[in-house]
């Protein structure tokens, strides 16, 4: 089946001069897949000339009058901005024409207007934003990571059942395992919301290997780890953040004499891999799981192959079908609960 991506061509910090290039290399490696740049035709048409690039069966373009702005509050987004290249490229994948959006633009513009376009998919309270992290034994899929602060038992039970298909989906995996981000990997650790849920998850059918702390995520103790958006958006921001601190004092630890120089010369294919392994443009895609379509938002600031990742992500999920085993695992819950429920 031929696959169409709708792309913000408008979004993150860059606009047409990432997506527009990455949608090529794209298009280039996929000869079964379609785009469609969705924003200012102008400002397309003109880096795709200067790309060498003309339209035709495999890539068009639809034009969208409005811009959201990185800085919008969403909500004005959201009520002022109806023929913005976001939200137009999310009509697209309501309608059909795609079967899946990428956009690099306002975070929560694009959940906003995500989730009132597509809707939530049955059994499914609230959309929440996973993203497959770098472990040492491969990736590890986290979420919410900043959708939701405070969520319900039933609302973290239901992340499980997202992320564990997500990483089915891109990894492969009949069976992914997942866990419960605590402060302890005992029951008894946590508040009675994380307890609760811990029971919610035991008592599913997913492949639920109990608590998990933070140090598990980047160890890949489980393919999926659950957690509340607030602790998840933290958690995210303080890996970004050790992640650029390492990196930083490698290079300041081997400039600071000639000798040390040489030894980063003799030492470059280590240092070569260990920067593609923590190479952060690999790993740019952030899925908005539980929504009636796909749509995956790159980081605003992402580079072209950055922009690229993310395209692979949603044709990804596109191919493997994750909104149906989704709804899939959440009607089984349903009628589990309520065999339960009359047992009772």
């Amino acid at each position: 089946m031929e696959i169409t991506v709708s792309i913000d061509a408008m979004g993150g910090d860059h606009g047409v001069h990432v997506t527009v290039p990455a949608a090529l290399k794209f298009l280039k490696a996929h000869p079964d897949v379609n785009v469609v740049l969705v924003g200012l035709q102008d400002a397309i048409e003109a880096e795709l000339k200067a790309r060498h690039a003309t339209v035709g069966p495999r890539l068009r373009i639809h034009h969208a009058s409005e811009v959201v702005a990185m800085d919008e509050p969403p909500q004005l987004a959201l009520k002022n901005k109806k023929d913005s290249s976001m939200r137009v490229s999310i009509n697209l994948v309501k309608s059909g024409e795609a079967h899946a959006c990428v956009s690099a633009g306002n975070t929560g513009a694009l959940m906003a207007t995500a989730r009132f376009v597509l809707k939530t998919l049955a059994g499914i309270d609230r959309p929440a934003i996973a993203k497959m992290l770098p472990t040492m034994h491969g990736t590890s899929c986290v979420l919410d990571l900043g959708a939701n602060v405070d969520c319900t038992p039933e609302q973290l039970y239901q992340f499980g059942v997202m992320g564990a298909a997500l990483s089915s989906a891109l990894n492969h995996q009949d069976r992914p395992t997942v866990g419960l981000l605590n402060i302890g990997s005992e029951d008894i650790k946590g508040n009675e919301v994380v307890k609760e849920a811990a029971e919610l998850l035991k008592a599913s059918s997913l492949n639920f290997r109990g608590n998990v702390e933070g140090n598990d995520i980047y160890k890949g103790t489980v393919d999926v780890v659950v957690c509340d958006g607030f602790t998840g958006n933290v958690a995210l921001k303080a890996s970004e953040g050790l992640a650029k601190m390492l990196t930083e004092i490698l290079k300041d630890e081997f400039s600071r004499s000639w000798w040390r120089k040489l030894i980063a010369l003799v030492a470059m294919p280590v240092l070569l891999s260990f920067r593609h392994r923590m190479d952060t443009r690999r790993f740019n895609g952030a899925s908005l799981l539980g929504l009636r379509g796909i749509v995956v938002k790159s980081h605003g600031g992402a580079d072209r192959l950055g922009f690229y990742y993310a395209l692979e992500q949603a044709l990804e999920e596109a191919r493997s079908g994750v909104l149906h085993k989704i709804t899939e695992t959440m009607a089984d819950h349903v009628v589990a609960s309520k065999a339960a429920a009359e047992r009772a």
